[in-house]
């Protein structure tokens, strides 16, 4: 049986969390400048963490962002699973944002250097 691969370090864990921070910063004025509402950022629910809660007429979307160093890893950047945390965090969260019967969905925004900001719409169906 091979080793384990090595744990992260400390240090690389806080350059991957500021990098993330600064791509759902980035995200966040990317979406402001497409006519959306950021209503909330980083909200931690007992079901998971749900990046920006965004809202644009009678949408509310709850978006996951990823960031990563170049395009090809944007590829990998985004799971099911990763979906379904997002989307019952949102589960728990949609009382506190949907007041008034607004239309709910699960986006992802996909950052890379020297690429354009990938949106996608409706990402998780479930």
């Amino acid at each position: 049986m091979p080793p384990a691969p090595p744990s992260r370090s400390t240090d690389d864990r806080r350059r991957a969390d500021a990098a993330g921070r600064r791509g759902e910063r980035f995200a966040g004025w990317w979406l402001r400048l497409k006519g959306w509402q950021i209503l909330d950022q980083r909200v931690r629910t007992p079901a998971g963490e749900v990046d920006l809660v965004a809202k644009r007429g009678a949408l509310i979307a709850f978006i996951e962002v990823k960031t990563r160093a170049t395009p090809a890893a944007l590829d990998m950047a985004i799971d099911q699973r990763r979906l379904a945390r997002v989307a019952a965090a949102a589960e728990y969260l949609m009382p506190r944002y949907a007041l008034h019967g607004e239309d709910i969905r699960v986006d992802v925004v996909l950052l890379a250097p020297g690429t354009a900001p990938r949106h996608i719409e409706n990402a998780w169906i479930g």
